[in-house]
């Protein structure tokens, strides 16, 4: 670290981007070496530099960033306590969709790891430019926008609010129907993220129609894609009868009871706990899932998730 860090001032830019890629690479290594990264006071001299540099030494610093933040809360917060939001925020918006990708990469890291640091990465008025990045034409942004929505709307009910109130489903409801995979992995994560904390999130999502596009893409012939699609069913029925018997209008029990029967092993384990959370709300929704032939399906798969399937046969 010692001889890496003079390089960072060289008077040749492709020497400073060179140190600061090294740098990011070992941090990204393990936590031991982000810790010497931190402790050899390389994070504020990155962030200080940040403003006045080319798109290429940028990308660098905030992948060095991104790299000690991933590790734990605690390297998170340095990366805080340097000053690295208001930069990495300012990088958003830059022209170059590289630069705003890393910075909301980075950002991503520092709000997945707790609600104080999701708080502090929207504080520093993240948000409306991680939502501008979602309206980019290029995917690799669009995919690294919507997972930074999932990451900071996932700790808390104020959190999601916060990411709702500047239209950020809207934005994510139109992509479940986009034909990239990846991102709409990071889009069904997202809704369900903001679906899971309240029966007024739960119908924002709703509103936003997502329906019948969530549940075809439990056909999708990406394992994630349909994982996280069953999520989002899953965290929408779970809160009243009333949603749960919306979706099973929809077609979503049978369109669930083929999803179980076609998939393997913890993929399926969102679409058994959904038949869970219909059935226990009334009676008249246990015996939907009853004539969709739930228990004979859920019977067969019993053996790789016993308590699960049997706290759903309970519940019919």
């Amino acid at each position: 670290m010692s001889l890496l860090r003079p390089l960072l001032l060289d008077v040749v830019p492709n020497v400073q981007q060179t140190a600061a890629v090294a740098l990011g690479r070992l941090a990204n290594h393990n936590d031991d070496l982000a810790e010497a990264v931190v402790k050899g006071d390389i994070l504020p001299q990155l962030v200080h530099s940040l403003a006045n540099q080319n798109k290429f030494y940028k990308k660098a610093a905030t992948f060095v960033l991104r790299a000690v933040a991933r590790h734990s809360p605690l390297l998170a917060q340095k990366v805080v306590d340097c000053g690295a939001l208001d930069a990495l925020v300012a990088c958003l918006e830059e022209f170059d969709p590289g630069v705003k990708e890393a910075a909301a990469w980075a950002l991503g890291y520092i709000a997945r790891h707790n609600e104080e640091l999701s708080q502090a990465v929207v504080d520093a008025g993240a948000i409306p430019l991680v939502l501008l990045c979602l309206q980019e034409p290029e995917l690799s942004l669009k995919r690294i926008a919507a997972s930074v929505l999932s990451d900071i709307s996932k700790h808390s009910p104020d959190l999601a609010q916060t990411v709702v109130d500047v239209g950020a489903i809207g934005h994510l409801a139109p992509l479940v129907l986009s034909p990239d995979t990846k991102l709409k992995r990071q889009v069904f994560s997202a809704l369900s993220q903001i679906s899971k904390h309240s029966v007024d999130l739960a119908e924002r999502v709703v509103e936003a129609e997502v329906f019948p596009a969530a549940l075809t893409s439990l056909k999708d012939t990406d394992e994630y894609v349909q994982k996280n699609a069953a999520t989002l069913v899953r965290e929408i029925v779970k809160h009243t009868p009333e949603l749960a018997q919306l979706i099973v209008n929809a077609g979503g029990v049978a369109a669930i009871v083929d999803f179980i029967g076609e998939t393997k092993g913890n993929v399926r384990l969102p679409g058994i706990m959904m038949l869970g959370y219909v059935a226990a709300h009334s009676e008249v929704l246990a015996m939907a899932t009853i004539v969709s032939k739930v228990c004979s399906g859920i019977l067969i798969v019993t053996h790789e998730n016993r308590d699960i399937c049997i706290g759903v046969l309970t519940s019919c």
